[in-house]
């Protein structure tokens, strides 16, 4: 039986990039390493991968994110931020104060799509915006939510 969700792995184009957006969102930095090419081309199937990775750690919720960069890459897909594409479709994080996270981001260059929003069925406040490489990610403040 599975435990527990143990890690969400990210493929980016920029590793430094990517690990200063999600410090910025409270992410600590764990262990990073090469990738020795030979065990990643048995895990992954790859001919020839390699690559650097750093785990990231969110101390309020065990969520733990691997930000992986091949050093040979084959490219973004151009569609990773479109809600509508089959696969997983976006991270979300549930927050106290939307607003606040909302303004602290914007002055941080992060981009939003459009602007907060309320389900009216539950309360749920919710706003997408785009992470590195255009990764969609989702802001989330339930009403009965506490700090």
């Amino acid at each position: 039986m599975i435990k527990r969700i143990d890690h969400l792995n990210i493929v980016v184009s920029n590793l430094d990039e990517s690990k200063r957006f999600f410090v910025l969102l409270g992410f600590c930095e764990g262990i990073s390493a090469e990738l020795d090419s030979a065990f990643l081309e048995k895990v992954t199937g790859i001919k020839g991968a390699c690559g650097i990775f750093v785990a990231l750690h969110h101390p309020g919720s065990g969520l733990s994110i691997e930000l992986l960069k091949f050093e040979l890459d084959s490219g973004t897909d151009e569609s990773i931020g479109l809600a509508n594409r089959i696969g997983m479709r976006h991270l979300a994080f549930a927050v106290a104060d939307i607003e606040a996270e909302v303004e602290r981001l914007r002055k941080h260059g992060v981009k939003f799509i459009g602007d907060i929003k309320t389900w009216e069925k539950t309360g749920k406040k919710l706003i997408y915006f785009y992470g590195p490489d255009g990764i969609l990610l989702e802001f989330a403040q339930y009403p009965n939510l506490k700090e």
